[in-house]
């Protein structure tokens, strides 16, 4: 008699060219994955020759009951670590019977800045490093710790090995190895300094594709964590006190700051998005003031900082890329529940689009910022602001 084991792993084509599609989406809360499959006519090896489907948006809080339907727009495609075969995950992004972006679609606005000619000629590139904890199903406290109780303190965990300090590593190589086979550009994973969270990074991936590559990977994790009965989190701070947070630092990169000179090019653009500080705090991600604290590797959310390996600034700049006078900096500021197309989008936008030249980096790893465009910078926010409200894709300002 067959298993329900055997029977998941059916392998089916040897009997239908028929796939099986899982159409994934963000629900209603911005963070939330939502996912159902359809049948579909294969081999199929490029989201346009996928069908748009829709689902009840009243039931994901995106949509009122009477008139309840949303439109799923397939975006990227990845192989399917779960069936295997020639079966597919599926990207989507959400859209109104009239083809309008609802509120909680991210990618609509994050699409038109990196479609945009100069954005485009930069050939951006992020590597995204997501943090993220492990916790017990019915106590809702982290992997390996007592209940109710504490570890001992934060030192030896961070990339540790031992029963006694790692906690959850069968989920992590099981993900691991499962974005592989999707096709997603996992680069690395290690344990974190707070027991029982971890941290995988995707990249260097282009453009928009990075953020349709977290958010598969991020679905991956969550379904091998629903089969080993363990809780994923990406609360920023789940654990108040002297335990380090979560956050989802990323790293950036274009055409002209890694060519010869780039250096000068990557401080140019750190000085942009000192002048837009508040903005990205505010887009980086829900409850990120509860780790973005001053302490345990973060700076204070109010102050804007930069510094070469300062794990304690806004944005660290790497020995190599200053030995080289070229390369990529780490913004350090996004949380672990960040929306990555509203983080790549705006890195882009403020750094690449963004034409006021009044904000200098001075040295000794201070911030000078001058005001003296202020007034333009308004003026080509409102301007960009009144163009998207118009085309019903209002963005991320």
């Amino acid at each position: 008699m067959s298993s329900l084991k055997d029977l998941i792993d059916l392998n089916l084509e040897d009997f239908t060219s028929s796939i099986i599609a899982e159409y994934i989406w963000i629900g209603g809360s911005g963070t939330d994955i939502r996912s159902k499959a359809r049948t579909l006519p294969g081999p199929v090896t490029s989201p346009s020759e996928l069908p748009k489907w829709n689902y009840d948006g009243s039931s994901t809080g995106q949509a009122p009951g009477k008139d309840s339907e949303v439109i799923l727009y397939p975006q990227a495609i990845f192989r399917d670590p779960f069936r295997k075969g020639n079966n597919i995950l599926v990207i989507c992004d959400c859209y109104t019977p009239a083809g309008v972006p609802i509120p909680t679609n991210k990618r609509a606005a994050a699409a038109a800045i990196f479609n945009n000619e100069e954005v485009e000629k930069e050939e951006t590139w992020y590597g995204l490093e997501q943090e993220y904890t492990l916790l017990q199903k019915n106590v809702r406290w982290p992997l390996g710790w007592p209940v109710g109780g504490y570890p001992g303190p934060q030192g030896p965990y961070y990339c540790g090995i031992g029963a006694d300090k790692a906690w959850g590593r069968d989920i992590v190589d099981a993900h691991y190895k499962a974005c592989l086979y999707a096709g997603i550009q996992i680069s690395g994973i290690n344990g974190e300094v707070m027991p029982g969270q971890w941290e995988f990074q995707v990249g260097p991936s282009v453009g928009i594709a990075a953020a349709d590559e977290l958010w598969a990977a991020r679905y991956i994790l969550e379904r091998i964590t629903e089969m080993a009965g363990v809780v994923l989190s990406l609360d920023p701070k789940p654990i108040e006190g002297d335990w380090n947070g979560a956050g989802c630092h990323t790293n950036f990169s274009t055409k002209s700051m890694r060519a010869p000179g780039g250096y000068e090019i990557i401080k140019e653009a750190i000085g942009k998005l000192g002048g837009r500080h508040k903005e990205h705090i505010a887009a980086y991600g829900e409850g990120n003031e509860r780790r973005l604290t001053g302490k345990h590797e973060t700076a204070n959310m109010n102050t804007f900082s930069w510094g070469v390996a300062n794990r304690g600034s806004s944005i660290r700049v790497g020995r190599d890329t200053e030995k080289e006078g070229r390369g990529y900096f780490e913004d350090r500021r996004p949380a672990s529940n960040m929306d990555p197309y509203v983080v790549t989008g705006m890195i882009a936008e403020t750094t690449i689009l963004m034409k006021c030249l009044g904000w200098r980096v001075g040295g000794d790893l201070a911030v000078e910022l001058s005001f003296l465009c202020e007034r333009r910078q308004r003026v080509y926010e409102r301007q960009v602001v009144e163009k998207r409200r118009s085309r019903g894709k209002l963005g991320m300002f």
